[in-house]
């Protein structure tokens, strides 16, 4: 039964001699593989793992992973013989090792709950990590806790399709999907981690960075096997990613002394013990990876609240100035200096003198409220300085007011009428002319 046995496509009989056991414990033989199979053990059938056949029409698909239980009473002295009839036709994209066992052993199977739990606990570290960055990005924005969460979704979903041996008997031709879709989850990971410390540390170069990923880590489809597919996706994403860090850490970025130590530790393990990388080590590494990143996020957005918390109590003694909430922290922006509000959904656009523009989070009903009688709306989504105010023109049936500088904003039909009252208030309060 050794080297490798390939029923893809084909209907085959295995014949092999095997010894008794030497003691009375119970045996089975155990059928790992994308195979249907049926066996028999001295002429005596021992069962199926669904219904072998010489095509697909007459094959039923088995599952993946099958014990079928061996009788004492079939044992022989001395030699046995054990047939084993093997079917592949419903198995998808085409396997370098189809089968990964058949042979007799003890029953149960020695289970490994130790590694198990251990991807168990890194899975769940993984997905509550996801949920956080999530979080973060929903009160934020901020594009660093998208990645954040991707990347940690990415090897939460691996984590648990991983397991999905131990915890789910699924019919064959399910393996190959799985097979892929670890593979995806795992250049996914490699990408998004390169895009983070691009971004992070090499910002001018982060596209380029990422384009480079995306054909490298795309690259490894090309590698014998799934496991070194897997693997190779994984190596190429962190080396790629220890690179562009060890540029931050020359240009003294924050934090890439750090972060290229924990990527060369990643790169050391996967190097020394690549067996274990694609079933455990990538998961407890990568869980150690994002947890501290999560925490550290939590800390600061605490100081950004307490500061915006300190900028809100400054703000309340200077009724002049605007308080403006955005995703960088809070700014006092002078009344003054604001020839128009523009909305953008759930934000509004400070126009300021000078031509800056200011991103603030807040609703343009509620600013129309705090603003006025300095300010008149003119547009469903525009506000205008009254202060700033030179000018009503009309453009092909429609008006537009024009601000001392910058752009001019449409005037909707219904308000026209208020905004001519203001520009004839603004013309009569107006100081005369000298004579010359």
């Amino acid at each position: 039964m050794d080297g490798v046995i390939d029923p893809q496509g084909r209907d085959i009989w295995i014949r092999s001699t095997v010894r008794a056991p030497a003691d009375d414990l119970p045996r089975a033989l155990y059928l790992v593989g994308v195979a249907a199979s049926e066996a028999w053990l001295n002429g005596a059938r021992l069962g199926a793992n669904g219904r072998p056949g010489p095509d697909a029409a007459r094959e039923t698909p088995g599952r993946y992973q099958a014990a079928i239980p061996v009788r004492d009473s079939l044992w022989r002295p001395g030699p046995n013989e054990l047939v084993v009839r093997l079917s592949s036709f419903h198995g998808g994209a085409r396997l370098d090792y189809p089968m990964g066992a058949v042979t007799i052993a003890r029953y149960p199977y020695p289970a490994r709950f130790a590694i198990f739990a251990v991807m168990l606990v890194a899975a769940g570290a993984l997905l509550a990590a996801t949920f956080g960055f999530g979080v973060i990005h929903a009160i934020r924005r901020t594009g660093s806790s998208l990645a954040l969460a991707g990347l940690a979704g990415a090897a939460a979903l691996q984590a648990v399709l991983e397991s999905l041996r131990t915890l789910i008997a699924y019919p064959y031709p399910l393996h190959i999907w799985r097979l892929g879709g670890i593979w995806l989850l795992a250049a996914a990971f490699a990408i998004l981690l390169v895009n983070y410390v691009a971004t992070r540390f090499w910002g001018t170069a982060r596209r380029e960075a990422v384009a480079l990923a995306l054909v490298v880590v795309s690259a490894s489809i090309f590698a014998p096997g799934f496991d070194q597919k897997t693997g190779w996706a994984l190596t190429l994403g962190v080396a790629m990613a220890a690179i562009v860090t060890a540029v931050g850490v020359r240009r003294k970025r924050n934090g890439a002394r750090l972060t290229l130590a924990y990527l060369l530790v990643f790169l050391a393990v996967a190097v020394a013990y690549p067996e274990w990388l694609v079933d455990l080590s990538y998961f407890v590494l990568a869980a150690c990876l994002v947890l501290p990143l999560l925490m550290s996020e939590v800390i600061r957005l605490g100081r950004d609240d307490s500061s915006r918390e300190a900028a809100l109590t400054r703000a309340a003694s200077r009724p002049d100035r605007l308080t403006v909430a955005s995703a960088r922290g809070v700014e006092l922006v002078p009344i003054s200096q604001i020839a128009a509000v523009v909305g953008a959904d759930d934000y509004v656009e400070l126009r300021l003198i000078g031509g800056r523009v200011v991103l603030h989070a807040a609703r343009l009903d509620r600013l129309e409220a705090a603003l006025a009688p300095g300010f008149l709306r003119i547009h469903r989504s525009a506000l205008v300085n009254l202060a700033h105010l030179r000018a009503l023109e009309r453009d092909n049936g429609r008006y537009r007011a024009c601000l001392t500088e910058g752009q001019p904003l449409p005037v909707s039909r219904s308000r026209l009428a208020a905004l001519r009252d203001a520009l004839d208030d603004a013309f009569a309060t107006a100081p005369a002319a000298p004579n010359p």
